[in-house]
């Protein structure tokens, strides 16, 4: 039987379950994951590998998470949308995920509106059925609204964090992508370097304990990243752009450094399978989510060809 493989795309707002059905697919937890708005920044793939079934084609799907759909007014918000289009280039099939605990408001128009742009072959995924508990039958009005506004190729619900639905979602996806090649090895899980995957790990820490506006006004840049076969040095700067946001995310005798820094280690050693010994840095950068250059240094393919350019140096 042939094998079937081909990129998909994961399109949505803000908190829909984005990262959530990208982990849960993989198996993995390539993307960070809050209860705040906005978390994904960058494109990350994730990479699901479909063995051979009795009357199922084996395939490999290439994952695209994206940044929540938003209206961006910074430089960093216009670079996380511009990851979003640029993810939607090329892709076999788009997979638009939507909150059915939420009302159909005029963001939800605007990604519908992205899908319908791309001429891909689009299936909506009703996320969180969990949530409605005894009030399934709620979805039914959700579906036929749904099907007023676009002739998707599947409408299925799930729930990504459950998992529900989500045996049926990967039989739909093989049996519509295209026969193709084995983009990636076998044992390949993402295209992310880990240094990347350390960053956002600190970032979401940072996400998850830090209130208020600090958490948008923040970033991770890895400085240093040593492997060793039983220890991984790290050091890694966050940058926030206020003084005052500074000693937020420094605390009270460096309390919530301490509480931030403990968290990543453990989940980082989970990753490298190694003990880590993780420096932690706060440095303010003011306005940095308006500066082009400083967004573009947080890119990890920009980082990636850096770094390669000092290892040939």
């Amino acid at each position: 039987m042939a094998f079937h493989s081909g990129f998909v795309c994961i399109l949505g707002r803000p908190n829909a379950g984005k990262s959530t059905l990208l982990n849960s697919l993989v198996g993995e937890r390539l993307a960070i994951v809050s209860p705040k708005p906005q978390t994904t920044r960058n494109r990350i793939l994730g990479i699901v590998q479909i063995p051979k079934r009795k009357k199922a084609p084996a395939g490999q799907i290439v994952l695209i998470d994206t940044p929540g759909v938003h209206k961006a007014d910074t430089s960093l918000g216009r670079k996380m949308m511009s990851e979003v289009r640029e993810a939607l280039e090329g892709c076999d099939l788009l997979l638009l995920i939507v909150d059915v605990t939420r009302k159909f408001a005029q963001a939800d128009e605007s990604v519908l509106e992205m899908a319908k742009k791309s001429g891909t072959p689009v299936f909506l995924l009703l996320n969180k059925i969990d949530l409605l508990r005894n009030q399934k039958d709620k979805l039914l009005p959700v579906i036929d609204g749904y099907r007023k506004l676009h002739a998707f190729k599947e409408i299925i619900p799930i729930s990504a964090r459950k998992p529900e639905g989500l045996d049926l979602l990967i039989e739909k996806i093989i049996g519509t992508l295209p026969e193709g090649p084995r983009y990636f090895p076998e044992d390949q899980v993402t295209d992310q370097p880990m240094r990347f995957m350390v960053a956002e790990v600190i970032r979401e820490q940072v996400l998850l304990e830090a209130s208020e506006e600090v958490p948008y006004a923040t970033t991770v840049l890895v400085e240093q990243f040593e492997e060793g076969a039983k220890l991984t040095r790290i050091a890694a700067a966050i940058y926030c752009e206020r003084e005052g946001q500074k000693r937020i995310l420094i605390g009270k005798q460096a309390q919530m450094l301490k509480k931030i820094g403990t968290a990543a280690r453990l989940q980082i050693e989970k990753m490298v399978g190694t003990r880590v010994f993780l420096e932690l840095f706060v440095k303010v950068s003011p306005q940095w989510r308006e500066s082009r250059a400083f967004i573009e240094e947080l890119d990890w393919r920009r980082q990636l060809e850096l770094l390669t350019k000092v290892e040939k140096a």
